[in-house]
Protein backbone atom coordinates (compact mmCIF):
# COMPACT_ATOMS: atom_id res chain seq x y z
CA UNK A 1 0.00 0.00 0.00
CA UNK A 2 1.31 3.47 -1.44
CA UNK A 3 2.04 6.13 1.77
CA UNK A 4 -1.20 8.78 1.78
CA UNK A 5 -0.33 12.61 2.15
CA UNK A 6 -2.71 15.33 2.83
CA UNK A 7 -1.93 18.17 1.54
CA UNK A 8 -3.25 21.52 3.16
CA UNK A 9 -2.85 24.50 0.82
CA UNK A 10 -4.80 27.10 -0.88
CA UNK A 11 -2.46 27.84 -4.06
CA UNK A 12 -4.23 25.64 -6.32
CA UNK A 13 -1.07 25.83 -8.69
CA UNK A 14 1.42 24.57 -6.01
CA UNK A 15 -1.33 22.06 -4.83
CA UNK A 16 -1.31 20.60 -7.87
CA UNK A 17 2.54 20.35 -8.64
CA UNK A 18 3.03 19.23 -5.23
CA UNK A 19 0.35 16.18 -5.79
CA UNK A 20 1.50 15.28 -9.45
CA UNK A 21 5.13 14.82 -8.00
CA UNK A 22 4.04 12.88 -4.92
CA UNK A 23 2.22 10.38 -7.02
CA UNK A 24 4.70 10.36 -9.75
CA UNK A 25 7.18 9.24 -6.69
CA UNK A 26 4.59 6.30 -5.87
CA UNK A 27 2.66 7.70 -3.14
CA UNK A 28 -1.19 8.93 -2.59
CA UNK A 29 -1.97 12.30 -2.54
CA UNK A 30 -5.21 14.33 -1.99
CA UNK A 31 -5.51 18.19 -1.71
CA UNK A 32 -7.39 20.63 0.38
CA UNK A 33 -7.61 24.00 0.21
CA UNK A 34 -8.32 24.82 4.02
CA UNK A 35 -7.65 23.45 7.39
CA UNK A 36 -11.41 23.22 8.17
CA UNK A 37 -11.31 21.03 4.89
CA UNK A 38 -8.31 19.14 5.65
CA UNK A 39 -10.05 18.19 9.67
CA UNK A 40 -12.76 16.73 7.84
CA UNK A 41 -10.94 14.64 5.41
CA UNK A 42 -8.74 12.87 8.07
CA UNK A 43 -11.27 9.95 8.97
CA UNK A 44 -12.31 9.25 4.94
CA UNK A 45 -8.51 9.43 3.59
CA UNK A 46 -6.47 8.65 6.78
CA UNK A 47 -2.70 9.86 5.75
CA UNK A 48 0.11 9.00 6.67
CA UNK A 49 1.62 12.69 6.60
CA UNK A 50 0.24 16.04 6.46
CA UNK A 51 1.68 18.63 4.50
CA UNK A 52 0.34 22.10 6.44
CA UNK A 53 0.45 25.50 4.82
CA UNK A 54 1.12 28.15 7.58
CA UNK A 55 -1.19 31.23 6.06
CA UNK A 56 -4.87 29.50 5.27
CA UNK A 57 -8.15 31.51 4.79
CA UNK A 58 -10.24 30.70 8.16
CA UNK A 59 -7.85 28.85 10.61
CA UNK A 60 -4.52 28.87 10.02
CA UNK A 61 -1.89 26.56 9.92
CA UNK A 62 -0.23 27.30 12.95
CA UNK A 63 -3.67 27.67 14.77
CA UNK A 64 -5.22 24.18 13.22
CA UNK A 65 -1.74 21.70 14.03
CA UNK A 66 -3.23 20.93 17.38
CA UNK A 67 -6.40 20.35 15.88
CA UNK A 68 -4.54 17.57 13.87
CA UNK A 69 -2.56 16.60 16.46
CA UNK A 70 -5.72 15.78 18.59
CA UNK A 71 -7.50 13.85 15.93
CA UNK A 72 -4.38 11.21 14.91
CA UNK A 73 -1.21 11.51 17.69
CA UNK A 74 0.66 9.22 15.11
CA UNK A 75 0.49 11.39 12.05
CA UNK A 76 3.83 13.08 10.89
CA UNK A 77 3.03 17.06 10.12
CA UNK A 78 5.45 19.24 7.90
CA UNK A 79 4.70 23.03 7.67
CA UNK A 80 4.73 24.57 4.87
CA UNK A 81 5.10 28.75 4.48
CA UNK A 82 6.78 31.53 2.76
CA UNK A 83 6.54 33.70 5.66
CA UNK A 84 8.79 31.35 7.63
CA UNK A 85 11.10 32.83 10.72
CA UNK A 86 13.15 31.08 13.61
CA UNK A 87 10.14 32.23 15.89
CA UNK A 88 7.24 30.85 13.99
CA UNK A 89 9.51 27.48 13.14
CA UNK A 90 10.40 27.19 17.08
CA UNK A 91 6.42 27.72 17.85
CA UNK A 92 5.57 25.29 15.10
CA UNK A 93 8.27 22.38 16.86
CA UNK A 94 6.36 22.94 20.26
CA UNK A 95 2.98 22.28 19.25
CA UNK A 96 3.99 19.20 17.26
CA UNK A 97 5.50 19.64 13.72
CA UNK A 98 7.62 17.35 12.81
CA UNK A 99 9.27 19.67 10.08
CA UNK A 100 9.32 23.31 8.67
CA UNK A 101 9.73 23.85 5.09
CA UNK A 102 10.01 27.51 3.61
CA UNK A 103 8.51 28.52 0.12
CA UNK A 104 9.67 28.38 -2.95
CA UNK A 105 9.77 24.59 -2.01
CA UNK A 106 12.36 22.03 -3.37
CA UNK A 107 10.27 19.20 -3.90
CA UNK A 108 12.99 16.52 -3.65
CA UNK A 109 14.01 17.91 -0.37
CA UNK A 110 10.36 17.64 0.53
CA UNK A 111 10.35 13.87 -0.98
CA UNK A 112 13.24 13.43 1.39
CA UNK A 113 11.96 14.58 5.02
CA UNK A 114 9.26 12.49 3.64
CA UNK A 115 11.21 9.60 3.81
CA UNK A 116 12.33 10.36 6.95
CA UNK A 117 9.27 10.95 8.73
CA UNK A 118 7.76 8.04 7.85
CA UNK A 119 10.86 6.21 8.32
CA UNK A 120 10.96 7.68 12.09
CA UNK A 121 7.03 6.84 11.85
CA UNK A 122 7.91 3.12 11.23
CA UNK A 123 10.63 2.65 13.91
CA UNK A 124 8.30 4.18 16.54
CA UNK A 125 5.44 2.06 15.72
CA UNK A 126 7.86 -0.83 15.33
CA UNK A 127 9.42 -0.03 18.86
CA UNK A 128 5.84 0.59 20.43
CA UNK A 129 5.22 -2.93 19.21
CA UNK A 130 7.84 -4.85 20.55
CA UNK A 131 6.74 -2.65 23.82
CA UNK A 132 3.36 -4.01 23.79
CA UNK A 133 4.68 -7.44 23.55
CA UNK A 134 7.70 -7.09 25.70
CA UNK A 135 4.83 -6.11 28.56
CA UNK A 136 2.85 -8.97 27.86
CA UNK A 137 5.28 -11.72 28.05
CA UNK A 138 7.15 -9.78 31.62
CA UNK A 139 3.82 -9.40 33.75
CA UNK A 140 3.52 -11.03 37.31
CA UNK A 141 2.10 -13.85 35.57
CA UNK A 142 5.28 -14.58 34.08
CA UNK A 143 7.04 -15.47 37.37
CA UNK A 144 6.17 -19.44 36.87
CA UNK A 145 6.00 -21.34 40.04
CA UNK A 146 3.68 -22.31 42.86
CA UNK A 147 6.66 -23.75 45.52
CA UNK A 148 6.51 -22.00 48.84
CA UNK A 149 9.89 -19.54 47.58
CA UNK A 150 8.51 -18.24 44.52
CA UNK A 151 5.23 -17.70 46.22
CA UNK A 152 6.84 -15.51 48.72
CA UNK A 153 9.15 -13.87 45.59
CA UNK A 154 5.97 -12.76 43.84
CA UNK A 155 4.56 -11.44 47.45
CA UNK A 156 7.55 -8.93 47.88
CA UNK A 157 7.63 -8.44 44.27
CA UNK A 158 3.86 -7.38 43.94
CA UNK A 159 4.39 -4.70 47.26
CA UNK A 160 7.71 -3.44 45.93
CA UNK A 161 4.99 -2.83 42.95
CA UNK A 162 2.25 -1.40 44.87
CA UNK A 163 4.67 0.62 47.08
CA UNK A 164 6.12 2.57 43.89
CA UNK A 165 2.75 3.54 42.41
CA UNK A 166 2.62 5.35 45.43
CA UNK A 167 5.54 7.32 44.56
CA UNK A 168 6.47 10.00 42.11
CA UNK A 169 8.59 8.32 39.70
CA UNK A 170 11.91 10.17 40.83
CA UNK A 171 11.56 8.45 44.03
CA UNK A 172 11.66 4.95 42.81
CA UNK A 173 14.17 3.05 45.06
CA UNK A 174 16.53 1.01 43.64
CA UNK A 175 16.44 -2.91 43.64
CA UNK A 176 18.72 -5.63 43.96
CA UNK A 177 17.91 -8.88 42.43
CA UNK A 178 20.51 -11.89 43.48
CA UNK A 179 20.72 -15.90 42.79
CA UNK A 180 22.19 -18.21 40.85
CA UNK A 181 22.94 -18.22 37.24
CA UNK A 182 20.31 -19.21 35.17
CA UNK A 183 17.83 -19.02 38.09
CA UNK A 184 15.34 -15.70 36.43
CA UNK A 185 16.82 -12.65 37.75
CA UNK A 186 16.35 -11.02 34.42
CA UNK A 187 12.74 -12.27 34.76
CA UNK A 188 12.26 -10.42 37.61
CA UNK A 189 13.96 -7.01 36.58
CA UNK A 190 10.74 -7.71 33.34
CA UNK A 191 8.16 -8.19 36.21
CA UNK A 192 9.14 -4.87 38.30
CA UNK A 193 9.18 -2.65 34.93
CA UNK A 194 6.33 -3.85 32.90
CA UNK A 195 3.96 -3.67 35.56
CA UNK A 196 4.71 -0.82 37.70
CA UNK A 197 4.26 2.54 36.82
CA UNK A 198 7.17 3.16 34.01
CA UNK A 199 5.87 0.29 31.94
CA UNK A 200 5.25 2.78 28.88
CA UNK A 201 9.13 3.92 29.25
CA UNK A 202 12.58 1.85 28.06
CA UNK A 203 13.86 -0.71 29.35
CA UNK A 204 17.40 -0.92 28.76
CA UNK A 205 19.27 -3.90 30.12
CA UNK A 206 23.17 -3.96 29.89
CA UNK A 207 25.40 -7.28 31.29
CA UNK A 208 28.34 -5.34 33.36
CA UNK A 209 30.59 -8.20 32.80
CA UNK A 210 30.17 -8.85 29.15
CA UNK A 211 32.25 -5.26 28.54
CA UNK A 212 35.45 -4.11 29.84
CA UNK A 213 35.79 -1.55 32.03
CA UNK A 214 36.48 1.55 29.84
CA UNK A 215 34.17 1.10 26.83
CA UNK A 216 31.24 0.22 29.68
CA UNK A 217 31.91 3.59 31.22
CA UNK A 218 30.90 5.35 27.44
CA UNK A 219 28.14 2.17 27.01
CA UNK A 220 26.54 3.90 30.46
CA UNK A 221 26.88 7.63 30.37
CA UNK A 222 27.96 8.34 27.05
CA UNK A 223 30.31 10.76 25.65
CA UNK A 224 31.53 13.60 23.90
CA UNK A 225 32.91 13.89 19.99
CA UNK A 226 36.55 14.21 20.38
CA UNK A 227 36.17 13.14 24.51
CA UNK A 228 38.85 9.96 23.03
CA UNK A 229 40.54 8.99 19.52
CA UNK A 230 37.53 6.96 18.48
CA UNK A 231 34.84 9.47 19.41
CA UNK A 232 33.97 11.38 16.49
CA UNK A 233 30.58 11.93 17.20
CA UNK A 234 28.55 12.55 20.33
CA UNK A 235 27.10 9.48 21.76
CA UNK A 236 23.80 9.45 24.47
CA UNK A 237 24.89 6.71 26.76
CA UNK A 238 22.39 4.08 28.06
CA UNK A 239 21.19 5.67 31.45
CA UNK A 240 20.07 8.62 28.98
CA UNK A 241 18.24 6.44 26.56
CA UNK A 242 16.33 5.21 29.70
CA UNK A 243 15.05 8.14 30.50
CA UNK A 244 11.50 7.95 32.36
CA UNK A 245 12.44 4.12 32.33
CA UNK A 246 14.53 1.50 33.83
CA UNK A 247 18.20 0.73 33.87
CA UNK A 248 18.98 -3.08 34.54
CA UNK A 249 22.46 -4.06 35.11
CA UNK A 250 22.80 -7.43 35.08
CA UNK A 251 25.92 -8.62 36.63
CA UNK A 252 26.89 -5.41 38.66
CA UNK A 253 29.56 -7.72 40.60
CA UNK A 254 31.58 -7.46 38.08
CA UNK A 255 32.10 -3.53 37.46
CA UNK A 256 34.75 -1.50 37.92
CA UNK A 257 35.39 0.32 41.20
CA UNK A 258 36.06 3.34 39.36
CA UNK A 259 32.67 2.96 37.14
CA UNK A 260 30.81 2.39 40.89
CA UNK A 261 31.70 5.60 41.97
CA UNK A 262 29.92 7.05 38.86
CA UNK A 263 26.60 4.90 39.64
CA UNK A 264 27.02 6.45 43.10
CA UNK A 265 26.30 9.66 42.05
CA UNK A 266 23.76 8.97 39.49
CA UNK A 267 21.85 7.23 42.49
CA UNK A 268 22.34 9.68 45.44
CA UNK A 269 21.91 13.15 42.36
CA UNK A 270 19.96 11.55 39.56
CA UNK A 271 22.17 13.30 37.29
CA UNK A 272 24.68 12.19 34.60
CA UNK A 273 28.21 13.39 32.86
CA UNK A 274 28.87 12.46 29.78
CA UNK A 275 32.67 11.82 28.75
CA UNK A 276 34.49 14.68 27.82
CA UNK A 277 31.35 16.99 29.04
CA UNK A 278 31.73 19.74 31.60
CA UNK A 279 28.22 19.92 32.35
CA UNK A 280 25.98 17.44 34.59
CA UNK A 281 22.32 16.21 32.49
CA UNK A 282 19.84 15.39 35.25
CA UNK A 283 17.86 12.42 34.71
CA UNK A 284 14.82 10.05 35.70
CA UNK A 285 16.13 6.78 35.61
CA UNK A 286 14.90 3.42 38.09
CA UNK A 287 18.38 1.56 38.91
CA UNK A 288 17.76 -2.54 38.97
CA UNK A 289 20.68 -4.03 39.36
CA UNK A 290 21.32 -8.54 39.77
CA UNK A 291 24.37 -10.43 40.30
CA UNK A 292 25.21 -14.04 41.15
CA UNK A 293 28.12 -13.04 43.34
CA UNK A 294 27.98 -12.71 46.92
CA UNK A 295 28.30 -8.65 47.10
CA UNK A 296 29.51 -8.50 51.23
CA UNK A 297 32.12 -10.77 50.47
CA UNK A 298 33.75 -8.52 47.71
CA UNK A 299 32.71 -5.60 50.35
CA UNK A 300 34.99 -7.10 52.99
CA UNK A 301 37.46 -7.69 50.13
CA UNK A 302 37.36 -4.17 48.85
CA UNK A 303 36.09 -5.02 45.59
CA UNK A 304 32.92 -3.08 45.65
CA UNK A 305 31.93 -0.08 47.46
CA UNK A 306 30.22 -0.53 50.60
CA UNK A 307 28.60 2.56 50.06
CA UNK A 308 27.29 1.59 46.65
CA UNK A 309 26.31 -1.69 48.04
CA UNK A 310 24.14 -0.12 50.77
CA UNK A 311 22.14 1.99 48.23
CA UNK A 312 21.56 -0.39 45.97
CA UNK A 313 20.08 -3.04 48.08
CA UNK A 314 17.75 -0.46 49.57
CA UNK A 315 15.06 -3.63 48.38
CA UNK A 316 16.73 -6.95 47.21
CA UNK A 317 14.96 -9.43 46.47
CA UNK A 318 16.60 -13.11 46.26
CA UNK A 319 15.54 -15.29 43.44
CA UNK A 320 15.61 -18.99 45.03
CA UNK A 321 17.56 -21.47 42.70
CA UNK A 322 15.84 -24.15 40.88
CA UNK A 323 16.65 -27.31 42.77
CA UNK A 324 14.83 -25.88 45.89
CA UNK A 325 11.57 -24.81 44.21
CA UNK A 326 10.28 -28.80 44.11
CA UNK A 327 7.28 -29.22 42.24
CA UNK A 328 8.42 -26.09 39.99
CA UNK A 329 11.13 -28.28 37.80
CA UNK A 330 7.77 -30.01 36.62
CA UNK A 331 5.70 -27.30 36.34
CA UNK A 332 8.41 -25.33 34.09
CA UNK A 333 9.19 -28.61 32.17
CA UNK A 334 6.00 -28.62 30.74
CA UNK A 335 5.64 -24.90 29.65
CA UNK A 336 9.01 -25.05 27.56
CA UNK A 337 7.57 -27.77 26.46
CA UNK A 338 4.84 -26.58 25.06
CA UNK A 339 6.62 -23.34 24.25
CA UNK A 340 8.95 -25.42 21.93
CA UNK A 341 6.65 -27.80 21.13
CA UNK A 342 5.21 -24.58 18.96
CA UNK A 343 8.49 -23.60 17.68
CA UNK A 344 9.42 -26.68 15.99
CA UNK A 345 5.72 -27.68 14.73
CA UNK A 346 5.47 -30.96 17.13
CA UNK A 347 2.24 -31.09 18.60
CA UNK A 348 1.13 -33.30 21.77
CA UNK A 349 4.52 -33.74 23.26
CA UNK A 350 4.57 -35.15 26.69
CA UNK A 351 6.86 -36.31 28.89
CA UNK A 352 7.58 -39.98 30.15
CA UNK A 353 7.47 -41.03 33.71
CA UNK A 354 11.44 -42.28 33.50
CA UNK A 355 12.02 -38.51 32.19
CA UNK A 356 10.23 -36.70 34.92
CA UNK A 357 12.38 -38.97 37.50
CA UNK A 358 15.37 -37.56 35.96
CA UNK A 359 14.18 -34.16 35.89
CA UNK A 360 12.97 -34.13 39.81
CA UNK A 361 16.27 -35.86 40.66
CA UNK A 362 18.57 -33.32 38.83
CA UNK A 363 20.46 -30.78 40.80
CA UNK A 364 19.68 -28.35 38.50
CA UNK A 365 23.65 -26.24 38.56
CA UNK A 366 22.21 -24.18 35.45
CA UNK A 367 18.59 -23.54 37.22
CA UNK A 368 15.63 -22.72 34.71
CA UNK A 369 17.79 -21.55 31.51
CA UNK A 370 19.78 -25.00 31.92
CA UNK A 371 15.99 -26.92 32.41
CA UNK A 372 14.91 -24.65 29.47
CA UNK A 373 17.91 -25.89 27.30
CA UNK A 374 17.36 -29.22 28.21
CA UNK A 375 13.73 -29.65 27.07
CA UNK A 376 14.31 -27.41 24.02
CA UNK A 377 17.48 -30.30 22.85
CA UNK A 378 14.67 -33.39 23.69
CA UNK A 379 12.23 -31.75 22.12
CA UNK A 380 14.28 -31.05 18.80
CA UNK A 381 15.71 -34.82 19.01
CA UNK A 382 12.80 -36.64 19.81
CA UNK A 383 11.24 -39.11 17.31
CA UNK A 384 7.59 -38.98 18.30
CA UNK A 385 5.43 -37.15 20.67
CA UNK A 386 6.61 -39.20 24.05
CA UNK A 387 10.28 -37.23 25.54
CA UNK A 388 12.13 -40.39 26.66
CA UNK A 389 14.86 -40.63 28.86
CA UNK A 390 17.60 -41.11 25.93
CA UNK A 391 16.25 -37.95 24.28
CA UNK A 392 17.64 -36.02 27.38
CA UNK A 393 20.75 -35.09 28.14
CA UNK A 394 21.60 -33.64 31.38
CA UNK A 395 24.70 -31.79 33.13
CA UNK A 396 27.24 -33.44 34.69
CA UNK A 397 28.69 -30.39 36.28
CA UNK A 398 26.88 -30.98 39.40
CA UNK A 399 24.43 -33.48 41.19
CA UNK A 400 24.71 -36.16 38.68
CA UNK A 401 26.75 -40.05 39.12
CA UNK A 402 29.73 -39.64 37.67
CA UNK A 403 30.00 -40.73 34.07
CA UNK A 404 31.85 -44.34 33.53
CA UNK A 405 35.25 -44.71 31.73
CA UNK A 406 36.25 -44.19 28.32
CA UNK A 407 36.61 -47.31 27.98
CA UNK A 408 34.09 -49.02 29.71
CA UNK A 409 32.46 -51.63 27.61
CA UNK A 410 29.26 -50.26 25.82
CA UNK A 411 26.87 -52.37 27.53
CA UNK A 412 28.17 -50.58 30.50
CA UNK A 413 27.51 -47.22 29.73
CA UNK A 414 24.18 -45.49 31.03
CA UNK A 415 21.54 -44.35 27.92
CA UNK A 416 22.57 -40.76 28.67
CA UNK A 417 26.16 -40.94 28.23
CA UNK A 418 26.18 -43.18 25.24
CA UNK A 419 23.71 -40.16 24.26
CA UNK A 420 26.75 -37.54 25.37
CA UNK A 421 29.21 -38.94 23.43
CA UNK A 422 27.14 -39.30 20.31
CA UNK A 423 25.72 -36.05 20.56
CA UNK A 424 29.36 -34.90 21.33
CA UNK A 425 30.89 -36.36 17.88
CA UNK A 426 27.90 -34.78 16.39
CA UNK A 427 28.96 -31.56 16.89
CA UNK A 428 32.38 -31.72 16.65
CA UNK A 429 31.83 -32.48 12.94
CA UNK A 430 29.65 -29.74 12.06
CA UNK A 431 31.88 -27.16 13.43
CA UNK A 432 34.91 -28.87 12.02
CA UNK A 433 32.84 -28.98 8.34
CA UNK A 434 32.43 -25.36 8.93
CA UNK A 435 36.08 -24.23 9.93
CA UNK A 436 34.30 -23.38 13.59
CA UNK A 437 31.79 -20.83 12.70
CA UNK A 438 29.57 -21.04 15.56
CA UNK A 439 26.46 -19.30 12.99
CA UNK A 440 27.00 -21.97 10.32
CA UNK A 441 26.94 -24.79 12.10
CA UNK A 442 24.20 -24.07 14.26
CA UNK A 443 22.22 -23.57 10.90
CA UNK A 444 23.84 -27.06 9.80
CA UNK A 445 22.21 -28.91 12.92
CA UNK A 446 19.01 -26.61 12.72
CA UNK A 447 19.69 -25.18 16.59
CA UNK A 448 20.24 -21.74 17.77
CA UNK A 449 23.68 -19.86 18.01
CA UNK A 450 23.49 -19.75 21.78
CA UNK A 451 21.63 -23.48 22.19
CA UNK A 452 25.37 -24.34 20.43
CA UNK A 453 27.52 -22.11 22.39
CA UNK A 454 25.86 -24.04 25.83
CA UNK A 455 26.41 -27.18 23.77
CA UNK A 456 30.09 -26.19 23.10
CA UNK A 457 30.74 -25.18 26.66
CA UNK A 458 29.18 -28.22 28.23
CA UNK A 459 31.41 -30.64 26.04
CA UNK A 460 34.04 -28.63 26.17
CA UNK A 461 34.80 -28.48 22.50
CA UNK A 462 37.19 -25.35 21.73
CA UNK A 463 38.71 -24.94 18.32
CA UNK A 464 42.49 -25.49 17.46
CA UNK A 465 45.21 -23.43 17.71
CA UNK A 466 44.87 -22.42 14.61
CA UNK A 467 41.80 -21.89 14.08
CA UNK A 468 38.77 -19.13 16.04
CA UNK A 469 35.44 -20.04 16.74
CA UNK A 470 33.26 -17.06 15.29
Amino acid sequence: MPHAILIVEDEATLARNIKTYLQRNGYEAEIAASAEDGLARLDGFKPDALLLDLRLPGIDGLAALPRFRAADRKLSIIMITGHGTVETAVEAMKAGAYDFLTKPLSLSKLKLLLEKALGDQRREQALSYHQRRAGEHSGIGNLLGESEPMRALKRKVVQVIEAERQLTDADAPAVLITGETGAGKEVVARTLHFSGTRSDHPFVEINCAAIPGQLLESELFGHERGAFTDARERKLGLVETAEGGTLFLDEIGDMDLALQAKLLKLLEEKTVRRIGSLRDQKVNVRIIAATHRPLESLVQEGRFRSDLYFRLRIVELAVPPLRARGGDILLLAQHFLAVHGRRYNKADLRLSPAVTQLLTAHRWPGNVRELRNAIEQAVLLAPGALIDSADLSLSSVAGAPPSPPADAAPEARPESSRLDQAERELLLQALQTTQWNVTRAAKFLGISRDTLRYRMEKFQLTPPQNAEAS
